[in-house]
């Protein structure tokens, strides 16, 4: 099983994508997404006071965790696309309770839509 991915960890990190990224939002999830020419898959995950108190947004950015950790190992390791990219996860009021099958296309989904995977 393939271990942590680098992080987002700075404010600034999370703002410059924000600003510049792509952007693909699903029922579960919204995915901002920045290319980034040092070929490194970096992530950041966020979960606003909108979707409910501290456990259950610690449960959603666990949810997403666990769901890019499974879904971006290729990505990480350099296989494919060439080039790095810088992406948050940002938990919507599904995120927690959603089946964790429709979870996983949502990622999916939201990283075609960003051109973050290939078609």
């Amino acid at each position: 099983m393939p271990g942590r991915l680098p992080r987002l960890t700075k404010r600034r990190e999370f703002l410059r994508v924000a600003s510049r990224g792509r952007k693909a939002a699903r029922p579960s999830l919204v995915l901002q997404a920045l290319p980034q020419p040092e070929g490194q898959v970096r992530l950041g995950f966020t979960a606003t006071k909108k979707i409910g108190n501290a456990v259950i947004r610690n449960r959603a950015k666990r949810r997403l965790r666990e769901a890019a950790r499974l879904t971006l190992a290729g990505l990480a390791q350099g296989e494919t696309p060439p080039q790095g990219w810088d992406l948050v996860l940002i938990a919507r009021d599904g995120t927690g309770a959603r089946p964790w099958d429709k979870l996983l296309a949502d990622l999916r989904g939201a990283l075609r839509q960003a051109g973050v995977t290939p078609e």
